[in-house]
């Protein structure tokens, strides 16, 4: 990639976010009349200016960067990088001229790519992967999506919103599979409200593109016609011709680096991080690594932290969680378990937003804080006074007894803490 930032600033985490924003707040004009304002006419998007704002907050974002890089005296060298040695690099650039650079410490930062399968002959017209939906021209009037998993219902999410006809398939029991089960199936209910099609414990066995469209072929004989497919089934891990192999670098089974918890491979001053790690592939774990990385490389004794990373999730509504899910949790502890609907809060119905709920699940032994897990909207952004507690090792009692401001969304996260021992009075009474 030619561009400072990676995937998440160019491909994933932010252009994703801003077209999500553009089409949420197209679902807000559709539904002015609840907030008491009347629209003249029907409110109309523009896909074409909503991808140019998308790409007006990402140059923006990497000129930043490139901002920062000249501030701290960062030389950014454009090319091909290859791991040519143990203590050198060379870079080949676009017109094939190599610059071979000598260092004391190397990191690599590769990351990942979109997966694919020869099942799925991925074409870029037809058959997508979420790089080619970034970049359309126009927006299908049908979609099928393959994989239900994070990209995959933020996805669908938005492109319902934008009024496109959306069809996902899952391999496994349900939506958003590594979310806790409650989260799931409260989230798969919006799905149907949003008349977004699901279906689990299915597998697209083939897709077949036509010249009008695609025919996806599902386990159990049923075939779904579609304008078009974008396969969200996980991601590859950009390991290959960068010289690894050269230099003897221990490798992991899924074809990610394999590293230890100061992020060294197996030779001492060569490390890597974030997703080309294959652990967790989220950005900001990416950063957390590579302060761990830099730490290290600079004689200090650092280890990776990754108690109370949170799962954030930009659907709608927003799905967040943090720590242990209740399955997780029980199979060594016994539980105690509050929730709270946003239902509930003055301040979600204010913002015309009730659907959803806080879950808290604590030791009922000792009281602390296991697991958090937030449908709703602002879940991304509520999920936060949950992570110090889990990070910090915070007891139930303790999160119900911080004073919240009000009226706030984050107010569940308080009550449902209150709720662990029964004790939530914005709710009936429960015996």
């Amino acid at each position: 990639m030619d561009k400072l930032g990676g995937v998440c600033l160019n491909k994933g985490c932010i252009p994703s976010k801003a077209l999500i924003a553009s089409a949420e707040q197209y679902n807000k004009m559709k539904h002015a009349a609840a907030f008491g304002i009347s629209l003249d006419s029907k409110p109309v998007y523009d896909w074409n200016l909503m991808l140019a704002r998308k790409d007006k907050i990402v140059s923006g974002l990497v000129g930043g960067i490139g901002g920062l890089f000249k501030s701290h005296g960062v030389d950014h060298i454009i090319g091909s990088g290859k791991v040519s040695g143990k203590n050198e690099v060379t870079v080949t650039d676009e017109d094939g001229k190599e610059t071979k650079l000598t260092t004391d410490n190397i990191i690599i930062a590769t990351g990942s790519r979109a997966a694919s399968i020869p099942s799925f002959p991925i074409d870029g017209k037809r058959i997508l992967t979420s790089d080619h939906l970034l970049q359309l021209e126009n927006l299908p009037k049908s979609i099928l999506i393959v994989g239900a998993g994070v990209i995959g219902c933020e996805w669908a999410c938005m492109l319902s919103m934008l009024e496109v006809d959306v069809t996902m398939v899952e391999m496994l029991d349900h939506a958003l599979p590594m979310e806790d089960i409650d989260s799931s199936k409260l989230f798969e209910r919006e799905l149907k409200k949003m008349k977004i099609k699901l279906h689990t414990k299915t597998k697209v066995e083939k897709i077949i593109p036509g010249p009008d469209g695609v025919s996806a072929h599902l386990s159990g004989g049923k075939t779904i016609e579609v304008n078009q497919v974008l396969v969200s089934i996980g991601r590859a891990f950009n390991t290959e011709e960068i010289g690894l192999e050269d230099v003897g670098i221990k490798m992991n089974k899924n074809g990610s680096i394999k590293t230890a918890d100061d992020m060294r491979t197996n030779i001492k001053n060569i490390f890597a991080i974030g997703d080309v790690r294959g652990e967790i592939l989220l950005a900001y774990t990416a950063t957390h690594d590579g302060t761990v990385a830099v730490d290290n490389a600079l004689g200090e004794k650092v280890k990776k932290n990754y108690l109370g990373v949170p799962s954030v999730i930009f659907t709608h509504p927003e799905v967040a969680s943090v720590g242990m899910t209740e399955a997780q949790a029980s199979e060594k502890h016994t539980l105690a378990i509050g929730k709270f609907p946003l239902r509930a809060l003055g301040k979600a119905h204010a913002e015309n937003e009730i659907a959803g709920e806080v879950k808290v699940i604590a030791d009922k032994k000792t009281d602390k804080v296991l697991g958090v897990h937030v449908v709703g909207v602002h879940a991304t952004e509520v999920i936060h006074s949950a992570v110090v507690a889990v990070n910090q090792g915070l007891t139930a009692k303790q999160l119900g007894s911080i004073i919240f401001g009000h009226p706030v969304i984050s107010e569940s996260v308080m009550e449902a803490a209150h709720d662990v021992h029964k004790m939530s009075v914005h709710q009936p009474k429960k015996k």
